[in-house]
Order: C-alpha cells, then structure tokens, then sequence
C-alpha cells in the first residue's frame, strides 16, 4: 500500500486513482446506462445531465479543497471555470462541423462521447509536454502569459470568420486515402463496402468519423489558448489536468442545450479576451511588480468568475428581445477566435 502515496508529478498516486476512477465511473453510466441506444437528446435532459456533471465537478473541487488545502482548491476552481466558459465557444464550431457532414441530433451525442475519450488522452499529453517545459524552464511560463495577453487583445478586435472545412487538408488526406462512403451507416465510423473493381468487402470511412476528427482538430486549436491558461493560474500538474478534464467531461451533455441557444452567448467572447489578458498578465505582475509574491488564490478565482459572469449575463440581457443577437454565420461556415 505504499506504492499509493508515493508522489507522482508531485500528488499522491491515490489521488491520481480517484480521479482515474472517477471519469471511468462516469464515461461507463454515460455510454452504458444513459444512452445504450442513439438517440436524440431535449433540451430539458442536456440541462439536468449537465448539472449533474458539474455539480459532480464542484464536489470535486470540494474535496481537493479539503485534502490539499483552500490555495490548490481555489486554483482547481479557477482553471474549471476558464475551461468551462472557453468550452461554450467551441460548442458553435461544433454544431456547424455536424451540420456540415450531415449528422443527425440521435447520432452526435455518440460522437461527441468518442470525441472527449480522444481529447481526455490528447489534453494529457499536451499538459504533461508544458509541465515539462515548465520544470525545466520557468521562462516558459512569460511565453504562455504572452501568448494569453496577445490572444485576449486580438478577440477583442477580431471578427467570425470562416475557414473552409472541404478544403482542410486533414479531412483532404483522408478522403483521398481512405475509402469514405457519401452517406452515414447509422452510428458507425467504419463499415465493409463492395470495392467497385472487385467486388470484395473492403473497409471504408463514413461521414461520422470525418466529422469526430475534424471535431478533435478543432479542440487542438481551442486548447492551444486553455492549456496555458491553466498554466498560468498553477504549475501543479494534478490540478491542471483534473480542471481541465472535469469541465470538459460535461461538454457532451451541455452540448443539445447551448447549441440550441449559443448565438445568445456572442458578447461571451469579450469577456474571455479579458480572462485571456488578465490571467497572462498576472504572471509579469506577481514576478515583476510583487517581487515574486503569490498572486491572491481569492482574488484571481473572484476577477475570473466575475468577468465569465458578467459575459454571460451581460450577452443573455443584450438578446433577451432577440433583435439585438448577433447575426450566425451560415451553417457552412465555422467561427473561430481568430
């Protein structure tokens, strides 16, 4: 029993195998009790199933308060809160990658599933690469803070625009290498089809695993701007990755309601930039004006949560007529941060 309080990336195993445990628990409910079948998911269960995931998120954030203390708490906090408020902006990119591909409602939640799996695995080895650098060279954080103040500045003046999916060279290569049936095969990613020349079954690709890697290449792209957001809040690996993970695990039930209603979080954006900048901005504070001096836990979880708040409210009130909602971009299109 030794072995599980022996430190690994500076937490106790144990802890290491609660969260482990955890996220199987819940990936297992999800896929095996709540959705055995493909469905399409209400409005009404996205909410409540969401809630759940984020009540079970805060109870965790409570326990690491408790065993690890209140500073490490308030960071888990801090770094959920981000992810979470940075994963509504994905959710319309999202939408129009399904819409582009042709993927009816019963069948996204299915993908959406295999789409986190794969992100679970894929935020693991860029949060272990950057705790690296980190170990290895502080300066690596000014370059993260940087990059976070520069982010923030160019999405308060950058507008949607719309990058071109049937030309991305990602899903290019896979049409032009693999086979890829022109229509889905219910919730399958691959499906044996006659070879037109030969007439053996052969392996081919379907519409819904274009789009589960399309969606994953987007995360990369949004992760680029989370992870060192993280990192600029704690070096602690377990809490950079536990509160990047638990806000991302409820992205798939968020998914139904916010993608009915995302256009009303528009004004959202602005409030993330100014997140961006001030977590960035706070490292060259503490290093440069504090002489070195721990930034206040409670104050940075209350500027974050403050400003996430205040986008959403501020974006729900500004649309609450709906005359005053920013205009969408036509389902073909993708918005990005720029």
């Amino acid at each position: 029993m030794e072995f599980l309080v022996t430190d690994w990336l500076g937490t106790p195993v144990w802890f290491w195998l609660v969260f482990v445990g955890l996220v199987l628990a819940l990936t297992a409910f999800d896929l095996g009790v709540l959705h055995k079948e493909d469905r399409e998911m209400g409005i009404g269960e996205s909410l409540k199933l969401s809630a759940f995931y984020i009540g079970v998120a805060l109870a965790f954030g409570a326990w690491i308060w408790a065993e690890r203390g209140a500073e490490l708490g308030m960071q888990y906090y801090t770094g959920f809160f981000i992810e979470k408020a940075l994963s509504i902006d994905n959710v319309f990119v999202i939408s129009l990658i399904f819409t582009y591909f042709a993927i009816p409602p019963k069948y996204q939640y299915r993908a959406l599933l295999w789409g986190i799996l794969a992100v679970i695995l894929l935020r693991g080895l860029m949060i272990a690469g950057g705790a690296a650098l980190v170990a290895e060279a502080y300066w690596v954080l000014y370059i993260f803070a940087a990059f976070l103040v520069f982010t923030g500045i160019k999405m308060f003046f950058a507008g949607d625009h719309a990058p071109d999916i049937a030309n991305n060279p990602v899903v290019r290569w896979i049409s032009t290498h693999m086979r890829v049936t022109p229509q889905l095969h219910d919730q399958h990613f691959f499906v044996k089809v006659a070879d037109n020349k030969t007439g053996k079954l052969v392996t081919a690709a379907t519409p819904l695993f274009l789009a589960l890697v399309v969606i994953n290449l987007a995360d990369l792209v949004f992760a680029i701007d989370s992870v060192p957001a993280i990192f600029a809040i704690t070096t602690d690996t377990f809490i950079v990755y536990t509160s990047n993970i638990m806000a991302i695990l409820g992205l798939r039930a968020l998914y139904f309601a916010l993608a009915a209603m995302v256009h009303r979080f528009y004004y959202l954006k602005y409030a993330l930039a100014a997140v961006l900048v001030f977590i960035g901005s706070k490292i060259f504070v503490t290093d440069f004006l504090l002489g070195g001096a721990k930034f206040p836990p409670l104050l940075s979880l209350g500027v974050t949560a403050g400003l996430i708040a205040g986008g959403v409210f501020y974006s729900l009130w500004k649309t609450r007529h709906g005359e005053d909602a920013a205009p969408q971009l036509p389902h073909d299109e993708l918005s990005s941060r720029g």
